[in-house]
This record gives C-alpha cells, structure tokens and sequence, in this order.
C-alpha cells in the first residue's frame, strides 16, 4: 500500500525525538492517512484512494469552486 496522499503528495517523513538531556534519536512522522472510497467526477465511478485530512479539505474546496479533477490520474 502506498503510504502518500493522491492529492497533496503527502507522504512520511524522519525526523527526531529530543530527550531532556538532548540525546537525539531517529523517528517517523506519518501522514493522517485514511482509505477512502470516492466518487471520481470525471468519469462517475467509484475510486478506492488513500488521502490525507488534508487532501480531503482540498477536493471538498475544489467542489464547491467546480473545479474539474480526474482522481485516477492523480494516483496514477
């Protein structure tokens, strides 16, 4: 499974956890990702995507404006 987010291009990233003493050790920061089955307005079928909070906000902005978007080619 693809860890990043069809619309914004978010995906994991490495960063560090700092201690008291400012000892550094390695860590991941995941992205809000969910699995979400969305109705593509391009073509009017369902689609199976992986998006971000983020990128749920973005295609609700986009629907309001009707701005036209294809979510296959945005995965592809």
């Amino acid at each position: 499974m693809q860890k990043s987010c069809v619309v914004t291009g978010k995906k994991t990233s490495t960063g560090n956890n700092v201690s008291h003493s400012n000892v550094k050790t390695k860590r991941r920061l995941y992205v809000n990702l969910t699995k979400r089955r969305l109705v593509n307005p391009a073509t009017g079928r369902v689609v199976s995507v992986n998006i971000s909070a983020r990128g749920m906000r973005t295609l609700k902005k986009w629907q309001t404006e009707g701005k036209k978007y294809d979510l296959v080619k945005m995965a592809a």
